[in-house]
């Protein structure tokens, strides 16, 4: 699917007292959330929709909450007020009787299984081979056979390019390889979902593009919904079916990446993506 080919259920919804409906229209749905750490108000009841096999790019300065989304997503931090959808049913809270509680550990544990997360750092396991990397979750999470999930690794490894790269060790490796060895690791549990953080701020500057690249042929040949959160523009305009410019914990514009790019309308998106564009 090619950014042409948006979803029609894209604009960031208002929920509006009908989140039902919105979680049947779209694969991830926030409604109404706010985080707060402490008195930081870190996203300020949010809205916003996600259809299936969508690809969404989310920038903004540092500190306007697109990370902690992402988080929310992993279930690394809970909502402190307003609730997430997947897939139509309660991400962060499960039914109880006539109403809604706090998702249970047991509850999100079985529902996270399908969303993979890239993260900034690499956080491989030193002591373990790439392959055995990429076979730990999908053996002890998913339950596959060791067999089946060495044959994953060895595809996936294809895919981001380093299929003669299997036996080595993390150390070994540079940091893009790293970095693509961390992709092809949340790819081998078949996410519905993919949460890309950042995933090249950690890498010298003539690593980048090979990361990229590899993301793009994810992107180009797969379903998976994708939200990421990057200071790449060149990538974000892409990949993504749609762009949201977040601002102290909410959207500020959104929008197909060419009127992002191009003709943005608020102030606060001109002078974001200007000061970006200027530094790279």
């Amino acid at each position: 699917m090619s950014p042409s080919d948006t979803p029609e259920n894209t604009t960031a919804p208002g929920v509006d007292g009908d989140a039902a409906g919105h979680a049947a229209n779209n694969l991830i749905v926030f409604d109404q959330v706010v985080k707060r750490f402490g008195d930081l108000t870190v996203l300020d009841h949010l809205d916003f929709g996600v259809a299936p096999g969508e690809r969404v790019t989310l920038i903004g300065p540092s500190g306007s909450g697109k990370t902690t989304i992402l988080r929310l997503l992993m279930t690394l931090e809970k909502v402190t007020e307003g609730h997430i959808w997947v897939d139509g049913e309660p991400f962060s809270h499960m039914n109880k009787g006539s109403g809604m509680v706090p998702a249970s550990e047991n509850y999100l544990r079985a529902r996270r299984k399908r969303i993979g997360m890239v993260f900034q750092q690499f956080n491989l396991f030193p002591n373990m081979s790439v392959r055995k990397n990429i076979m730990e979750a999908p053996v002890n999470v998913l339950g596959l056979g060791k067999d089946e999930a060495s044959q994953r690794a060895e595809e996936l490894l294809e895919l981001v390019g380093l299929g003669d790269k299997i036996d080595a060790h993390p150390t070994q490796l540079s940091g893009g390889q790293q970095q693509r060895v961390a992709i092809a690791r949340a790819l081998a549990m078949r996410p519905e979902i993919l949460l890309l953080d950042e995933v090249t701020s950690a890498l010298d500057p003539e690593l980048v593009a090979g990361v990229l690249d590899v993301l793009r042929e994810v992107a180009e040949t797969t379903d998976i919904t994708m939200l990421c959160v990057t200071h790449e523009m060149g990538f974000a305009r892409d990949v993504s079916h749609r762009v949201l410019m977040f601002d102290k914990g909410q959207i500020a514009e959104a929008g197909h990446p060419d009127q992002i790019f191009g003709d943005p309308k608020e102030e606060r998106t001109k002078s974001f993506l200007k000061s970006v564009l200027e530094s790279q």
